[in-house]
């Protein structure tokens, strides 16, 4: 039986797998995991996303993998460099939780939603069909992916496990 390598993407982190590897990352609350992946080259990618726009960057140098505006076009570039082709690839989304509901309806404690809604946009750009999600809510989840099969396993406390 073959041990399959497990390749971590912390938090404000993204990292590509081939060959049978699988992405994992865990503490989605209101981060999106953003999970991109070809068929053909059988080439999975995955950004933890933490804020939606590096506008809110105090530095000209700040970590790219941090905000949906650079982490997926770093994510896309990465996979290219390795032999995926952006035309070829599709999406998956979980996570963007709103986890801070109960203090109020204010824009800033919106990172969730607003993290989906930014994640989704930059994907448009390129354009990158989204074929499954599992956002929203106000509980965290650990996901994986598969880089043979490109399936996504979501884990949860309140809601077991799904496969997308």
């Amino acid at each position: 039986m073959k041990q399959e390598q497990i390749i971590k993407v912390g938090m404000a982190d993204l990292n590509f797998a081939a060959e049978g590897a699988v992405l994992r990352t865990t503490g989605l609350g209101s981060c999106v995991g953003v999970t991109l992946f070809d068929q053909k080259s059988k080439i999975a990618g995955m950004a933890h996303v933490m804020l939606p726009s590096s506008d809110i960057a105090r530095d000209s140098s700040f970590n790219l993998a941090k905000y949906a505006d650079t982490a997926l076009p770093e994510l896309i570039r990465m996979m290219q460099a390795i032999g995926a082709v952006p035309g070829r690839m599709v999406a998956k989304l979980a996570g963007g939780a709103q986890m801070f509901s109960q203090l109020g309806k204010s824009d800033t404690l919106r990172i969730g939603p607003r993290n989906v809604e930014s994640c989704k946009n930059i994907l448009s750009v390129y354009p990158i069909p989204i074929l499954a999600e599992d956002t929203g809510g106000n509980y965290g989840r650990t996901i994986e992916i598969d880089s043979l099969t490109g399936i996504l396993h979501i884990r949860s406390v309140q809601h077991g496990v799904k496969e997308l």
